[in-house]
């Protein structure tokens, strides 16, 4: 007897909504984006639809034009502790950057979060790919793509082994022998890399799932090397199916080739779901966001990120044919690359481009009725091109209330989704098991 494969549904939060033009509509609050209270029923609300966790991108500088779209965020940790004692089971993912941060701090953090929470914390592990992120940390410019990449592998490893650094049985609480914690059961880790030089423990008590699950988001090269060694969820923007399937295929490829299971990584796009309940009135929705794009903020954001001036891409014109290469970007190489490939692929206007990319940055963007959001959704876990999804809605609070409400009861009339959680960690949710203790056997020596 085969256990049936559920998707993994994750809710992409951010302030109003993904789309660029969504803080204009009447409905939104230009102010939500430190708002705990729009938060929490953020939160709350992809819970009722028993979705797998919530998530918070992050960047430790100011991107872009703060005219264009709200810009000000909070730090996800901190955000995620207060939704912590607001929720009790949906899992809480947040980004962290292992190029502006140290590992003692992230692991603590983290473990902090996690035991906050009974075990629901997660990180998506980022390089970070901005010059304004170094210089508000004393650099001149921005570490090569590969320093940053050689850079988090390290980090990453020093921080496992300070979740590591106590064990799971630790703290044994004896009032009647006075003893709080077994000296033996917590250590050292005393590394000595090219980056780090740490001497640890942590001074926090093991995380309850071990390790939060660690969640990655780069699709360059060394990117897919990354989470082919590290990584539990993989979440990435993916255009069209081929794509998606090509990028399944490669990475669990990558896995396999590490000798991990690549069952147990998920990989999850990115998708803007715009739903009406027709497809008139889906069109309409979109329309009328696309309607409130700023094209000249959004064009010199475009121009930003293809390393030219406004001047160099016409609006009613196609891309240069004279743009860098990928080998060329030293910042997020696969989304510049998606966004070339777009434009070429689809023979795209500067202005086109622009329309496409305002919803969501590049990932894929469905508009339609909630059947038609189901049936894509469902075409594409089921053809190898996903394990699940990261939803990104276009307006916030309404377009995930329109996905808990109207697609994730087909989903799960179809079998494809849970009707219930069946675990209280994120682990659980992602079916993930809990990972082993790398001192287990120096823990033992030393009792």
């Amino acid at each position: 007897m085969t256990t049936a494969r559920f998707m993994h549904l994750n809710a992409f939060l951010m302030t109003t909504g993904h789309h660029e033009a969504s803080w204009r509509l009447p409905e939104s609050d230009p102010h939500a984006g430190t708002d705990l209270a729009h938060f929490t029923h953020l939160a709350r609300l992809a819970e009722t639809g028993r979705m797998d966790s919530v998530f918070f991108a992050d960047s430790p500088g100011l991107q872009g034009d703060v005219g264009r779209r709200p810009s000000g965020i909070l730090d996800p940790t901190m955000l995620l502790a207060a939704l912590a004692a607001a929720t009790e089971h949906i899992g809480l993912i947040a980004t962290a950057s292992t190029t502006y941060n140290d590992p003692f701090n992230l692991a603590r953090r983290f473990a902090s979060l996690d035991h906050l929470s009974g075990g629901r914390a997660g990180w998506n592990i980022v390089t970070t790919a901005n010059v304004e992120a170094a210089r508000n940390f004393g650099l001149e410019t921005q570490p090569t793509h590969h320093d940053r990449y050689e850079r988090a592998a390290e980090f990453v490893d020093v921080t496992r082994k300070l979740w590591d650094s106590w064990t799971d049985d630790a703290v044994l609480g004896d009032k009647q022998a006075g003893v709080w914690a077994e000296s033996s059961r917590v250590r050292p880790i005393n590394h000595h890399g090219w980056h780090y030089r740490i001497g640890g423990p942590l001074n926090t008590p093991r995380p309850p799932q071990g390790h939060p699950v660690l969640v990655q988001a780069g699709s360059s090269t060394e990117g897919k090397d990354f989470a082919a060694d590290h990584a539990e969820a993989i979440f990435t923007a993916q255009q069209t199916l081929s794509h998606a399937q090509t990028f399944y295929s490669d990475v669990k490829t990558r896995i396999s080739h590490t000798g991990r299971d690549p069952e147990r990584v998920k990989i999850l796009p990115g998708v803007v779901p715009v739903i009406g309940s027709t497809e008139a009135e889906a069109r309409q929705v979109a329309e009328q966001l696309d309607e409130l794009i700023v094209t000249k903020h959004a064009h010199t954001q475009l121009a930003r990120t293809l390393r030219r001036h406004p001047d160099e891409l016409p609006l009613d014109r196609p891309l240069p044919a004279d743009l860098p290469t990928e080998d060329d970007i030293e910042g997020a190489k696969s989304r510049y690359s998606l966004i070339v490939t777009l434009a070429r692929e689809e023979n795209l206007t500067v202005r086109e481009l622009i329309g496409r990319l305002g919803g969501g940055r590049g990932h894929r963007t469905f508009t339609g009725t909630p059947e038609q959001v189901a049936d894509t959704l469902q075409h594409w876990f089921t053809t190898g091109a996903a394990d699940g999804f990261n939803i990104m809605p276009a307006v916030l609070p309404s377009g995930l209330q329109a996905f808990v409400e109207h697609v994730i009861p087909l989903l799960q009339q179809r079998g494809l989704f849970r009707t219930d959680y069946t675990g209280t960690t994120l682990r659980e949710h992602y079916d993930l098991s809990q990972p082993g203790n790398q001192y287990e056997h120096e823990h033992a020596a030393i009792a």
